[in-house]
């Protein structure tokens, strides 16, 4: 089996029955958020993270910035490298 075909099927898998319905009985939306987490209980925690924070439990001092290169800096992190002009 090549590489294309198994990359195929591992995509068809979350649009189908079987990965819908358990996505429904864990409380968990099936949609994008969720792509390329694999183990139930990562799906579990990020589900959680996600409604602390629409619940109000996010604190901006949690804020996350990402620069051009992909490296995540805190928000004063990267207010101080921006103000010095190194990102």
């Amino acid at each position: 089996m090549s590489f294309a075909s198994l990359l195929r099927a591992y995509e068809k898998h979350f649009k189908e029955y079987r990965h819908q319905n358990g996505m429904r009985a864990l409380g968990i939306p099936n949609n994008k958020m969720f792509y390329e987490v694999t183990k139930i209980e990562d799906a579990l925690q990020l589900w959680r993270s996600i409604n602390d924070k629409a619940k109000g439990d996010f604190k901006p001092d949690d804020e996350e910035f990402e620069d051009a290169q992909g490296n995540v800096y805190s928000k004063k992190t990267y207010d101080d490298l921006k103000r010095q002009g190194l990102i």
